[in-house]
């Protein structure tokens, strides 16, 4: 073979040993980050239906979580955003009653399961579907016919993010206009062309299926339907509560049509080397908003990957406001170390779970209270990113931000300005496959060799 050929076949081998070793570490990283993400419930409970019987007159609202996993936000944000009303009755369904994982490492105990809720009085007016880790999956497929059925008999839809597939798997969107998070559009356009999905949108109608933009864009869809239903005046006031930026009923659903860029290497950095991260606690106090609880989940571990989270309280479980039920591990001596105490939702340390103080008391922390004076109209996720950017990075904050699709132009973030921890094990981890590599692409040695043997020669002369 002549030497350039063999020149040109070990380059091209060494380039794609190198990618493979490096491609390896990173699907086992997100493996991992993903992993953390979903964790396996910390403790059993009861399979017992929490709700009596379904009151008359409300609209009830079913929110849907999936049994592979579901988006934190996307459930908790319009969760919040309809219980706020006194004129709709919300409560979570899944295929069983036991605890479910949500993104970030929280677990949810749903009020009721698909069959109660099937018909009668108890079958919804409202299904919130949001994105779950297996849409298409046969762990799902109970969950597809029931949400197919309930829109057969008259439901509204609302699809949130990425739950636009589980939705076109469910048979809604033949025909139809709908939307998704900007990363799952090109998927979705492939797999269900018979949609016209449209990009740069907040939210889309068609007829009484809604679907939404990335993640907290749940939050505006959720608004929409509450005008929809309870009047533009019912929808001022909760949105007004909630403060999600620059909403109003007559704001402009156009946002814009992101794409992948190079700000958003954090992300994938922070999710393909998830090793040496920090554990962040998330305490859980009772009658927590459910936002705040999704903005921590979300921003500091499921929705940027810049931590693993672990969902702590003094009890078992713990009930939101509105009544959502968590299931999260002892605040007490079984509790993995942490490297921060973070409590959402709580604006003095008095209104703390003693519980939590005893732990950070014990682990030499400070109880962290990043909605501590937050503004009157701040959505519980401007806090969360100001405190991402400054104990993170502010390019990990705007990457996640953009991830889900929420407005930060209002906040000023500041913090160091690059995540490198992850950075610095890729630079390792590239310089590592390519020292692997020139051990063992064949070639390399003999021409090493060779070239040491020649100048033996020559000294030699």
């Amino acid at each position: 073979m002549p030497p350039r050929v063999r020149f040109v076949v070990r380059f091209v081998l060494s380039i794609t040993l190198w990618a493979v070793l490096v491609g390896g570490v990173c699907m086992a990283g997100v493996m991992v980050s993903m992993r953390d993400s979903y964790p396996a419930s910390p403790r059993a409970v009861p399979e017992e239906s929490s709700a009596g019987e379904t009151p008359r007159g409300r609209i009830k609202v079913a929110v849907v979580v999936g049994m592979s996993g579901s988006v934190t936000t996307d459930v908790l944000g319009p969760y919040e955003v309809f219980a706020r009303s006194d004129r709709f009755l919300v409560q979570t369904v899944a295929a069983r009653r036991e605890p479910v994982p949500l993104s970030g490492g929280l677990h949810l105990l749903p009020d009721r399961t698909l069959e109660e809720t099937a018909t009668g009085d108890a079958a919804p007016d409202v299904v919130v579907v949001p994105a779950v880790v297996d849409p298409e999956g046969e762990a799902e497929a109970p969950l597809r016919s029931w949400i197919g059925r309930q829109a057969a008999a008259g439901a509204r839809i609302l699809g949130v993010c990425a739950g636009s597939r589980l939705v076109a798997a469910s048979g809604l969107l033949k025909g139809r206009a709908a939307t998704s998070h900007w990363g799952v559009i090109g998927s979705l356009q492939g797999d269900y062309p018979d949609t016209r999905w449209m990009r740069g949108r907040r939210y889309v109608e068609d007829g009484p299926v809604t679907t939404t933009a990335g993640v907290t864009s749940g939050i505006v869809g959720a608004l929409r339907l509450v005008e929809r239903l309870a009047g533009e005046a019912e929808a001022r006031r909760v949105g007004a509560e909630v403060g999600y930026p620059g909403w109003s009923p007559d704001a402009s659903t156009v946002i814009p049509a992101d794409e992948p860029a190079l700000a958003d290497l954090p992300y994938a950095l922070n999710a393909a080397f998830p090793w040496f991260q920090p554990v962040v606690g998330i305490g859980l106090t009772p009658g927590v908003g459910e936002i705040d609880v999704a903005a921590a989940f979300e921003v500091y571990a499921g929705g940027s990957f810049a931590a693993r989270a672990v969902a702590l309280a003094g009890t078992g479980t713990v009930t939101t406001r509105h009544g959502a039920t968590f299931v999260a591990d002892l605040a007490d001596g079984t509790a993995p170390a942490l490297a921060r105490l973070v409590v959402p939702g709580v604006g003095t340390a008095g209104q703390v779970d003693p519980a939590l103080v005893r732990l950070a008391a014990g682990r030499g922390l400070t109880v962290e209270l990043p909605h501590a004076g937050r503004g009157a109209a701040e959505s519980g996720f401007d806090p969360v990113l100001r405190d991402l950017a400054a104990h993170a990075d502010v390019a990990t904050a705007r990457a996640t931000a953009k991830y889900n699709e929420y407005p930060v132009e209002h906040l000023a973030l500041a913090g160091p300005a690059w995540s490198w921890r992850p950075t610095l094990l890729f630079l390792l981890t590239a310089v590592g496959a390519g020292l692997l590599t020139y051990v063992a692409v064949p070639g390399r040695r003999r021409a090493a060799s060779r070239r040491r043997v020649a100048e033996d020669v020559s000294l030699g002369e």
